[in-house]
This record gives structure tokens, sequence and C-alpha cells, in this order.
């Protein structure tokens, strides 16, 4: 299960895992100060869950497997700790962390469906610093891709997933990235379609909107966005449907940085 949903209870023991980001904005950590879920740990995006970018890797790198579990140290994880992580905008950051735990090699970690807005109880304020913890992370817990794979699933090989926003990968409008459009082959499937209200689809109406794009339980399938942010919550939302998926961690940030690579366009 990668999704906790609002009818479950947290776990009394679970971490939580606080991880408000949004591109463009720099004030995920003063949101958190202002109101968090009680005992919950601001997790930065930008610096624990992400390298350095650069054009050759992309804008969102994979952390080292050293540098994740430095952080999930920090964060107070122990090995077989439960982790519960969200935000305030459907998942769609909080699932770079429960991709990352889970590529680091820990099973027990759920996104909570909803987020912050599914939330009933009391908010708390102010910064949490819990215990460090020992949590040894082994990685390879999750299949990763590059961009010679991604380009192979896009040329018949299985399916490749943009899970960008449609006008992104139709290249009518590039906020961010070199070039505009999407890698030759490529289906559109914005992350957006993953939910309703803020929450993921049942697992019955995702297995339908998969099917419709050519993806059944069995298909080899890799996804990508902007930077592997957004990417990871459509590998959540396909692991509701029963469908594993790899990601492409370099994206389109690294696509569209390399002039030898070809960029398709339109619908």
């Amino acid at each position: 299960m990668s999704v906790l949903t609002a009818a479950d209870r947290v776990p009394a023991d679970a971490v939580l895992l606080d991880v408000r980001w949004q591109l463009g904005r720099t004030d995920g950590h003063e949101q958190y100060l202002a109101g968090h879920l009680p005992g919950a740990v601001f997790v930065d995006l930008e610096r624990e869950l992400a390298a350095h970018g650069s054009p050759a890797e992309g804008r969102h790198p994979l952390p080292s497997l050293q540098a994740l579990q430095s952080a999930a140290r920090r964060w107070g994880l122990e090995d077989g700790s439960r982790v519960v992580v969200y935000d305030a905008t459907g998942g769609l950051a909080a699932a770079r962390a429960w991709w990352l735990l889970r590529w680091g090699g820990l099973a027990g970690v759920t996104i909570l469906d909803g987020g912050l807005g599914a939330w009933a109880g009391p908010l708390e304020t102010g910064e949490v610093t819990p215990e460090p913890g020992g949590v040894t992370l082994t990685g390879g817990g999750m299949p990763v891709l590059t961009a010679d794979q991604a380009a192979a699933l896009a040329d018949g090989d299985g399916v490749l997933l943009d899970a960008r926003a449609g006008e992104r990968y139709r290249g009518e409008v590039e906020p961010v990235d070199p070039r505009a459009g999407h890698v030759p082959g490529a289906i559109s499937a914005p992350t957006s379609g993953n939910l309703t209200d803020g929450r993921f689809g049942a697992a019955a109406v995702l297995s339908e909107r998969f099917a419709a794009l050519g993806v059944q339980p069995g298909t080899t399938v890799g996804v990508y966005c902007g930077s592997g942010v957004t990417a990871a919550h459509e590998i959540a939302a396909l692991a509701e449907a029963g469908i594993e998926a790899a990601l492409w961690p370099g994206s389109w940030s690294q696509w569209s940085a390399d002039p030898d690579r070809p960029v398709a366009t339109g619908p």
C-alpha cells in the first residue's frame, strides 16, 4: 500500500514527515512552522531529497544513499520505522520522500491521502527536533531508469509516461527547462489525473485511467516529469493500481539540456 487513506488512522508509532514544497516557492518551512501535524519533522526537498542539479543530471538528481541515510537519521528513523509523509498539495511533493525511502530500502512508508487538509485534529506550531535515529539504508528498493532506458521504452520496449501538465508535454509552454516538448513516443499522463479534490482516486479508477493509456499489470512502465519529483506521485498512483513502474530521475530537465536528444511537440 502506497497511500494511507483519510479513513485510516495514522499509526501512533509512525514518524511523520512534512514535505511541503512547490516549484517556484521557497516558503515550505515557514508554512510548516505556522502549523503541522503534531510531532511532524520538516523535510527540505531541495536539500535533503535531491543532490545538486546540473544540465547533465537534471534539476533534482537522486541524493546519494549515504546522504539520504544521514537525512533519515536526522528525521529520527530507525530500521523498521513506519513512516507517513504528507504535504499540502495532494502528495505531489511528499511522494518524492515516499519513493526515496522505498528506494533506500524502507518498506513501511505511506503517503497521507489528502495531506494536511485531511487532518481533523489540532495542529502544532514551531520546530520539531527528534532524537537522531540509526536507520541503515541498503538501496535498490525501487527501479530507476537512465535517459537511454527511458528512450527505449518510448520507442516501443514498453510505455513511457510523461507526468507533467499537458501544455508542457505539448510544448505550448516551458517555464523552467531549456526546451519545450516531450520525449518522442512518450504518453501524456499528468499527475493531476491521479487526484480528485486533492485525494488519490480509488484503485479501480486509477486502473481504468492507466489502462486507457495502454498500461496494464505486467506492462514495462517508466515515468518522468520535469525533474523526477511529481513523477514519484504517478508511481505511487500506479502502485495503487497494482502496477510497478520505474522512475527516470533526470526527467525532462536532463533530456532537454542535451542538444543531441530529439524533441517532439503537439498532442
